[in-house]
């Protein structure tokens, strides 16, 4: 390999490496865990694995015939993980991701396992890697018309979003190497090119907008993205929020709304939106208030329990939390309240 080739062959790869490192990030680190961080993951995933196998095949032709399978393979998840992270990103209706993942996922594996790529390139070549491409281009197609009111809101500065910006460029990126793939004709180097410049391309964006850890890398939906709830998710909600009440589960020091969400079996961005735009509260604002609610019963009832044990009691995990809380909601501290009381 000369030195140009090395060269290439350096920012080709850095780029799949860094693309791995990315994914790996989403899927196992980011601190807001939601469906959103783990498609975009997994697109990535596949992503870095589809270009590791142009890269390395393209300077090191001998490369086992089972890794440029893997590789290969990769390209059919590549296009339904891109649908299944803006269909997440734009909407909060609840997914049927297995749709979408696997039966792509059992067939290429059947067919790796009937017709592997060893004893049957050609079928590979002719076939199989057109369909992919294919199946790829469909998923385009439809992650784009999800992202079209984020397009169309790119021309009005006074509408626009971080995320808008986001989505966007991520579907593009992903186009962007679906195109290289289509139009070079197996030219790895510029493959791994264009996909060094899209990973790295996220980087910059996460500096750009100096996005914290706590905001998962600017992946979560703006808020409510001016959804209405219509009347039959408010119904809904309605119906099954009397639960945390029946079911105390407000008592519960680290309860989450993902934990609320999942006992209503509800979308918690749409638990979220209902609290806030019907309730008039946020989540933490009204479990607090039922705990609160639940300290002032305790405190009438139970004169043989101390103020601190009344706090644990009512759900807090904290002595400072529960006295900040009170005082908050009430105007006065637990301890006055209790002297004050009228029976």
């Amino acid at each position: 390999m000369n030195f140009e080739d090395q060269i290439i062959f350096f920012f080709s790869a850095i780029g799949a490496f860094n693309g791995l490192l990315i994914s790996l990030y989403f899927i196992f680190t980011a601190e807001k865990k939601n469906r959103s961080n783990y498609f975009l993951g997994l697109l990535l995933l596949m992503l870095s694995i589809r270009i590791l196998k142009s890269v390395f095949f393209h300077f090191y032709p001998q490369l086992s015939s089972a890794f440029i399978q893997v590789g290969l393979s990769a390209c059919i998840l590549i296009g339904p993980f891109l649908f299944l992270y803006l269909q997440s990103s734009t909407s909060n209706r609840k997914q049927n991701w297995l749709i979408h993942v696997l039966p792509y996922l059992v067939g290429i594996t059947l067919l790796g396992i009937f017709f592997p790529f060893v004893e049957h390139p050609s079928t590979w070549s002719n076939w199989v890697i057109k369909g992919i491409y294919f199946q790829w281009l469909i998923y385009i197609i439809l992650s784009i018309q999800m992202i079209i009111p984020s397009i169309k809101r790119l021309t009005d500065f006074q509408k626009l979003q971080r995320m808008d910006i986001w989505i966007v460029s991520v579907c593009f990126g992903v186009v962007l190497v679906w195109g290289a793939y289509i139009i070079g004709a197996y030219k790895s180097h510029l493959v791994g090119a264009l996909s060094f410049t899209f990973i790295h391309y996220l980087v910059i964006l996460l500096v750009i907008f100096k996005i914290k850890r706590n905001d998962t890398l600017l992946f979560s939906k703006e808020k409510y993205q001016n959804k209405e709830l219509n009347q039959e998710i408010v119904t809904e909600i309605q119906q099954g929020i009397v639960l945390i009440k029946e079911k105390e589960l407000f008592l519960n020091p680290s309860l989450t709304l993902d934990d609320v969400a999942g006992e209503l079996n509800i979308t918690k961005n749409n638990l979220s939106q209902y609290l806030n735009e019907t309730v008039g509260k946020s989540f933490s604002t009204y479990i607090n208030d039922l705990r609160i609610e639940r300290a002032i019963q305790l405190l009438h009832a139970q004169n043989n329990y101390t103020i601190d044990s009344i706090g644990y009691e009512s759900g807090f995990n904290s002595k400072s939390t529960f006295y900040t809380t009170f005082k908050k909601i009430t105007g006065i501290s637990p301890g006055k309240y209790r002297k004050s009381r009228v029976f």
